[in-house]
């Protein structure tokens, strides 16, 4: 399955979460077994050699993709979670959305200095999510390796907040 084809999986939702959003809904993807298998093949052909020691998957869809690579890989997996999810002792960081301000969490004994993650997520529109987890890991002392994203919308340069980072987006959308 190319690129085009995964891409033809991805339902448009047009005013959500609120009026003049279209969300990109990769449900409609990951019910698709063959779908989901050649995003996974792709996604553990990008990193089965970088030395990773850890997946960090940002709340909910990173987890989905995030904890299945682990698996792949042999290597443990860390949810970056909304505020008052987790609940030992955590490190927080507040971010600006496309469509309001939140918070991340991770737990502050998941990542050791010197470790190497890769940061995973199922969508990058203005950057804020991604660039609050990798300012996480670094509190930990981590390294972020990096980043990758199941779909893009290149049109809102999310990307741009994350030149220092090795990136890579498996779809993108140029205009919307």
């Amino acid at each position: 399955m190319d690129i085009e084809q995964l891409k033809k999986k991805i339902r448009d939702v047009p005013d959500f979460p609120k009026k003049g959003v279209v969300f990109k809904d990769v449900t409609t993807l990951l019910k698709d077994a063959d779908a989901f298998r050649t995003v996974m093949d792709h996604l553990h052909e990008q990193y089965r050699d970088a030395g990773l020691e850890a997946v960090v998957g940002i709340e909910s869809r990173g987890f989905i993709f995030g904890a299945a690579l682990a698996d792949r890989l042999g290597i443990g997996f860390i949810p970056a979670r909304k505020l008052g999810k987790l609940p030992a002792d955590i490190v927080a960081e507040a971010y600006s959305l496309e469509y309001g301000t939140a918070s991340l969490e991770i737990h502050r004994d998941a990542i050791t200095p010197g470790m190497r993650v890769v940061i995973i997520d199922d969508l990058l529109a203005t950057g804020g999510t991604l660039a609050a987890t990798c300012r996480l890991v670094e509190k930990l002392g981590g390294i972020v390796a990096g980043i990758w994203i199941l779909v893009e919308l290149s049109f809102l340069h999310g990307a741009d907040k994350l030149k220092q980072y090795p990136f890579y987006s498996l779809i993108k959308y140029e205009g919307e």
